[in-house]
């Protein structure tokens, strides 16, 4: 009998100490973690209590999740109220008499529920049923940083519809994320519904195809898109709100509206503009802020906006105002002279002022984007968006706006995450390693200036996605996760308790749950190391590690070093669940070569951005107009080229635009005759394994028009042929 107790006892402790190491890794970490010495078993029958009608919500949320049901006296699970206690601040008690958890307000409740959840396994966000289960006893006690938690999601370059964002919120809620931004209205389309003007959405929603509304980034030959209904968007909100998520909308205003002046061109400025290098398109992109009906319309918009969103703001813009426009129009030059206006930035807060003015009307107060302070001064409840640097995020808070905190270089995560991965590299090049080391000390705040942060946030701008098969979420998961983990921990924990080895740590413990809640997160690349004549990789992830030879075929897997003369010809990446890393190799494997060749083209290229720029390898050239159908560019090489693999390209070099929307692409071996390869695809081609070294290369634009005034040329990436083992 002592004997099988003693053993009871070892088990017990074993258990207990496998969930104790579980709570050690909860993300984003709690301010304390206080463990028991007993341990509580959650059955298959337990019930949740709720007498609080207002809490019932996130009971049922709860419930969902462990497949109990919830009542209104005891239970197992009981949530509770604590007025003493923070809105989001919450305690999470396991003890011998159950789990209860105590929030100062609902959003505490949700916050302590997902803590919860992560106690658990980890098929608990896969709708797998995971009780009976045991934990050990603790008490968590635990309080965000800051109430602003946030992330903005570009609906509006790449269409999404309502369940590919609910699950998006879902993902977000599972990592206390308290805000999200829906970027609504934009150059590219108008996503949500607005009753008086019916067009706006109805035709704005729609691109390419016998749409009006020029196709971008992708999908240019068929009508596509979608908006958000009225009932959508309460839809949207309501599962937002349960899930202890405020849904602020953006209508981006004055600037970034090229969709709406389409549908409205009256909305722009006096005056006839040159249309010849986009080949009759209007280009223009900003309201005039001298036109007394455009603030009507705008009334019209915001109104319906406003009934529709409980968000106590409106985001509307302010950013990239092509105020050229504004400087060319008789009537906003006269707006200026008769208000004693020196700049189009004072302009620009003229136009602001008039929409905060509208907004308080329909009660709600307005968020900005950094720019729109630059003219002056707007009312002092106007929430800042800084997105430019720290500098403006800085300069926001010592006027004393409350702030959200989300420069590019840190937290725009539509950016590459190393130099051969997808994405942007205007701000940066950066992974979850950049977003974990940020703190307002360390970028320069002062204590007065860090007082008026409101929060963090980060965004992802969606134009390359829309060319990366957007009916799957995998392109949008793969930049933004683990890097929304790093920022879940940045707003909620104080730097103070920060630690970058032990995060990374957590967040590989934490893969086994992004695996269950279905993210195609990115890894960290195998370490790739060659020596004596052996390829050795290797993963500290738990992930498993695949390869692919030049000349060989399909993928394999790695299990063991690869001997080989030429570790050049071997590419590695790693993958678990849903996720896979970058790809990694030697660096020889993505060494490329930059022979002499010259442009020519049916088109002239423009002084700043000759064919010379392109030649010289690194830079784009760009031609002085739009192509119409036969317009082509060749590229003639000094010295025939041998290579396995070349790439031309028009368009900008991170995403499709400014492109041959259509195409093809000849070879010629000789430099006279030339043989058809085949159709271009997001304004480029790949010639892969040429058997004949190339003279020249052509590309032949077949449709008309790309919705701008220039073709973008990149020069060729080639990569030299490899020896043979």
């Amino acid at each position: 009998m002592k004997h099988t107790k003693y053993l009871l006892l070892i088990v017990a402790m074993a258990i207990a100490s496998v969930v104790a190491t579980s709570a050690r890794g909860i993300i984003p970490q709690p301010r304390s973690i206080v463990m028991g010495e007993g341990i509580f078993t959650l059955s298959a029958n337990a019930k949740i209590g709720c007498s609080n009608m207002e809490l019932l919500p996130a009971a049922r949320y709860l419930a969902e999740h462990l497949h109990i049901g919830v009542t209104y006296n005891g239970g197992a699970i009981r949530m509770l109220c604590d007025a003493s206690l923070a809105t989001e601040e919450y305690r999470l008690d396991i003890s011998d008499a159950g789990i209860v958890i105590t929030g100062g307000g609902y959003g505490g409740i949700f916050n302590g529920i997902q803590t919860l959840l992560q106690l658990l396994p980890s098929g608990v966000y896969g709708g797998g049923n995971v009780l009976p289960t045991t934990l050990a006893h603790c008490t968590i006690e635990d309080s965000p940083r800051w109430g602003h938690r946030g992330f903005m999601l570009d609906v509006c370059r790449t269409w999404m519809d309502v369940e590919a964002v609910k699950e998006y919120i879902d993902i977000l809620a599972y990592h206390k994320i308290n805000n999200l931004r829906l970027h609504l209205t934009d150059d590219e389309a108008w996503r949500i519904e607005i009753e008086s003007h019916p067009e706006l959405a109805h035709e704005g929603g729609f691109r390419g195809g016998d749409a009006k509304i020029w196709p971008r980034y992708g999908k240019w030959n068929e009508r596509w898109g979608g908006y958000y209904t009225k009932e959508d968007i309460a839809d949207i909100v309501e599962y937002a709100r349960v899930r202890n998520i405020v849904v602020i909308p953006e209508i981006d205003l004055p600037g970034h509206s090229l969709c709406i002046a389409t549908l409205h061109p009256e909305i722009l400025c006096r005056y006839t503009p040159n249309t010849a290098s986009a080949l009759g398109y209007d280009t223009r992109s900003a309201f005039c802020p001298a036109k007394e009906a455009n603030y009507e319309l705008i009334e019209d918009i915001l109104a319906e906006v406003c009934a529709m969103f409980p968000s106590p703001y409106i985001h509307v813009g302010g950013d990239e105002v092509d105020m050229s426009q504004w400087r060319r129009c008789p009537d906003c030059q006269a707006l200026m002279s008769r208000n004693d206006m020196s700049s189009t930035t004072e302009l620009q807060r003229y136009f602001m002022e008039r929409i905060a003015a509208i907004l308080e009307v329909n009660g709600k107060l307005p968020a900005v984007w950094n720019e729109a302070i630059d003219g002056g001064t707007l009312t002092a409840e106007t929430r800042v968006y800084g997105w430019e640097g720290m500098k403006e995020c800085r300069e926001a808070t010592a006027k004393g706006y409350g702030t959200i905190v989300m420069p590019g270089q840190y937290f725009y995560f539509d950016m590459k995450q190393t130099p051969r991965e997808p994405g942007h590299d205007w701000a940066a090049i950066f992974d979850w390693t950049k977003v974990y080391g940020f703190t307002p000390q360390g970028v320069g705040f002062s204590a007065t200036e860090e007082a008026n942060i409101v929060g963090v946030e980060a965004s992802f701008f969606s134009e390359a996605y829309a060319s990366r098969n957007p009916e799957s979420p995998d392109y949008l998961h793969y930049q933004t996760f683990p890097r929304v983990v790093a920022l879940a921990e940045v707003a909620w924990t104080d730097s103070d308790l920060r630690d970058k080895e032990a995060f990374y740590d957590r967040m590989v413990e934490h893969y086994a749950r992004l695996d269950a809640m279905g993210v195609a997160y990115r890894l960290m690349p195998p370490k790739v190391v060659y020596r004596d004549g052996k390829l050795s990789v290797s993963v500290d992830d738990g992930s498993s590690i695949y390869y692919t030879c030049e000349d060989g075929e399909g993928e394999h897997q790695y299990t063991t070093p690869i001997h080989t003369s030429v570790p050049a010809r071997y590419a590695f990446r790693s993958r678990r669940g849903e996720a896979m890393s970058p790809v990694a190799a030697v660096e020889a494997h993505f060494s490329t070569i930059t022979p002499a060749f010259t442009i020519t083209s049916s088109m002239s290229d423009r002084e700043k951005f000759s064919f010379e720029k392109a030649e010289g390898y690194g830079r784009l050239a760009r031609t002085s107009r739009a192509a119409d159908v036969g317009d082509w560019v060749m590229f003639t090489f000094d010295n025939a080229v041998v290579c396995r693999r070349m790439k031309v390209a028009t368009g900008n070099f991170q995403l499709p635009r400014f492109t041959f929307e259509n195409g093809y692409v000849e070879v010629s071996y000789d430099g006279i005759t030339f043989e058809r390869l085949g159709d271009m695809e997001c304004g480029m081609y790949y010639i892969e394994a040429p058997t004949r070294a190339i003279k020249a290369v052509r590309m032949t634009a077949t449709s008309r028009g790309n919705g701008a005034e220039w073709v973008s040329i990149q020069p060729p990436t080639i990569w030299p042929k490899l020896p043979v083992e």
